[in-house]
């Protein structure tokens, strides 16, 4: 980098926003409260007064019409999409063809095709400017994890076991958005941790449990195969009534690594031996800590001029994880394993 590109970028990172619904909204009170080298400038919102209310508690933050307007502005460094997923792809190679570094929520893209073309145009831009919100890789405990399977501590890596456990699901949350909203972290988990693709999954059915929804198979089962063998599990129980959960067992040949049995790090023991701690009731307060490490990493990254965090999820991570969520809905219909299909990377 030379001295005048290092001139040329900001002392702090002024953030457009768009979308200010549930994501969006604790965004921008992290990015306000919490992250430092950062504001938030724009936001912009399909329900116009939403994002206004939101905009007059924020210091200097203003209110546009639409995604476009905001991407374009003068005054935004660095664009945070947390819009419905369908819109997702526009707005990223938006941010690309603007050469302004993009925060995406999951998904890139509804599918694999265009989160592809998002792949392609960051590709032909010649930088890289996306990174995409898999929060996970910014978890203490995944980070642990990570590290411990790539210094060899554990020795041959030939089984992960994943658990992912909601309290209770909307109406209507049917079992390709199991795929879509819950298992899509798994599968980027296992990219994150292994380094290699998923070459094909299969889904297992079992009795649907009593809170099971009319038609919806839960608890479910999905079992990936990746590049050199390994079988990664899946089990997704998103009506537990109990609250939200997530762990994940490595099996390895020197040691078993667990993660995720403390969630709060706080237990209690009670007459008779038992024990008990708290469970969120639902994915942030869980990841609130790994959520404010992923922004302050993207904000850094965006100060000295990296555009992208090291351990961020990239378009390429994102169109993984989309091709992979593609063969598992595939998977729930069609029995044995579903090949992944995914085009070479550019």
């Amino acid at each position: 980098m030379n001295q005048n590109q290092q001139q040329d970028l900001p002392r702090e990172v002024r953030v457009g926003v768009i979308g200010v619904g549930q994501m969006g909204a604790d965004h921008v009170a992290r990015i306000s409260a919490r992250i430092k080298g950062a504001r938030v400038s724009v936001v912009t919102d399909y329900f116009q007064d939403k994002a206004q209310e939101l905009a007059d508690s924020v210091p200097g933050c203003r209110v546009v019409a639409t995604a476009e307007e905001l991407i374009a502005a003068e005054d935004v460094d660095a664009v945070l999409i947390a819009s419905p997923g369908k819109f997702h792809k526009d707005q990223a190679i938006a941010c690309i063809e603007a050469r302004k570094p993009v925060l995406c929520e999951k998904p890139l893209a509804m599918n694999p095709q265009d989160a592809y073309a998002v792949v392609e145009a960051e590709k032909a831009s010649g930088g890289r400017y996306v990174s995409v919100g898999f929060m996970r890789r910014f978890d203490a405990e995944y980070a642990e994890l990570k590290d411990a399977i790539d210094s060899g501590e554990l020795g041959q890596i030939s089984v992960i076991n994943c658990k992912h456990r909601n309290a209770t699901t909307l109406p209507g949350f049917v079992d390709s958005m199991m795929v879509y909203d819950s298992a899509v972290h798994e599968i980027d988990a296992i990219h994150y941790f292994l380094d290699e693709q998923i070459t094909e999954v299969q889904a297992v059915l079992p009795l649907p449990g009593p809170r099971a929804d009319e038609g919806q198979h839960d608890p479910m089962l999905l079992l990936f195969r990746t590049e050199s063998g390994r079988i990664v599990t899946d089990e997704l129980y998103v009506n537990t009534d109990s609250g939200y959960e997530v762990r994940t067992e490595v099996l390895g040949s020197e040691g078993i690594s667990t993660i995720g049995m403390g969630i709060t790090r706080v237990t209690t023991q009670k007459a008779g031996g038992s024990w008990g701690g708290a469970i969120p009731v639902d994915f942030r307060p869980r990841f609130v800590a790994a959520y404010d490490a992923e922004v302050q990493a993207w904000v850094a990254a965006v100060l000295d001029g990296s555009n992208v965090a090291e351990r961020s999820a990239t378009a390429w991570d994102g169109y993984l994880a989309a091709a992979t969520c593609e063969a598992a809905e595939t998977a729930l219909t069609t029995p044995g394993f579903v090949p992944v299909s995914v085009q070479p990377r550019p």
